[in-house]
């Protein structure tokens, strides 16, 4: 049976998303998208096989599936309906799901169910087997080139200007959740981490400003009774948003093929 998706933002994550989907996945059929520039995201997909409409963020949750690529300050208005008809959400700023989890216990009544992708992470079905027992700590440390960090809450409520360095600057320590305040746009890989392992408060964040790297760089590390393990990605950034790697809108369609597919491997 075919699932309709509809996508809130035609950003870096969204409109590669609607393209992918536009160019036929079994399974899956785009209905309707929504964007801050509605006359842009006309222009974006009236090329499409079959241009969905652009609708209200409310409008959005008709669809059987709803996935919020959208500034974090809209993350509310795109999830409550969704929440509210019972839908699945598909999150990408999962940081902004973190103080909002009054919405996960919503879903509970309502039937809807919020599925995180794993982003521009790896191993979070480790971190989540893990977590199944005794775990002692878990942290990530992000490494980015400055130009995806400036302009950050945190770095501006500061003082701390990271343009123009020539060594790695260390620019925040502290739990997910602070961090997902702090750096809405570049820690949603620290919440997801979060979520799939011992929460927030528990999870550790280091954030770097790194002028000597052109990639998004992610350490986990983690210690558990069941195993003790450390992982490294380097994620490509987008051309469009340097605050987001080219591998979350991959990971967000290996999401919703994984909604569809008869065979599904992992998490």
């Amino acid at each position: 049976m075919t699932k309709t998706v509809a996508i809130a933002g035609l950003g870096a994550i969204g409109l590669p998303l609607a393209r992918a989907i536009d160019a036929g996945i079994d399974g899956l059929r785009l209905v309707a998208v929504a964007a801050q520039d509605r006359t842009k995201a006309e222009a974006n997909v009236i090329s499409f096989r079959a241009p969905p409409p652009v609708v209200s963020l409310a409008d959005l949750a008709e669809a059987d599936i709803v996935v919020e690529a959208a500034p974090a300050a809209v993350f509310e208005r795109v999830a409550l309906p969704a929440i509210e008809a019972g839908r699945i959400l598909v999150p990408s700023s999962v940081g902004a799901l973190l103080p909002r989890m009054h919405l996960a216990r919503r879903a509970q009544a309502t039937g809807a169910r919020i599925l995180v992708p794993t982003g521009a992470l790896l191993g979070l079905d480790a971190v989540r087997a893990a977590a199944e027992g005794p775990v002692e700590s878990i942290s990530i440390e992000t490494r980015k080139p400055p130009g995806g960090l400036e302009g950050a809450p945190y770095l501006v409520q500061n003082g701390i200007s990271v343009m123009g360095i020539s060594v790695p600057m260390h620019v925040f320590s502290g739990n997910a959740m602070d961090a997902a305040a702090g750096f809405p746009a570049n820690v949603n890989v620290a919440a997801a981490l979060a979520l799939a392992g011992i929460g927030p408060m528990r999870t550790r964040v280091d954030i770097w400003a790194d002028p000597g790297v052109t990639r998004n760089i992610h350490t986990i590390r983690v210690e558990a009774d069941a195993a003790r393990f450390t992982m490294t990605i380097e994620n490509v950034p987008t051309e469009a948003n340097p605050r987001t790697g080219k591998m979350t809108a991959l990971s967000v369609l290996a999401c919703l093929r994984g909604l569809v597919s008869t065979l599904k491997v992992g998490s």
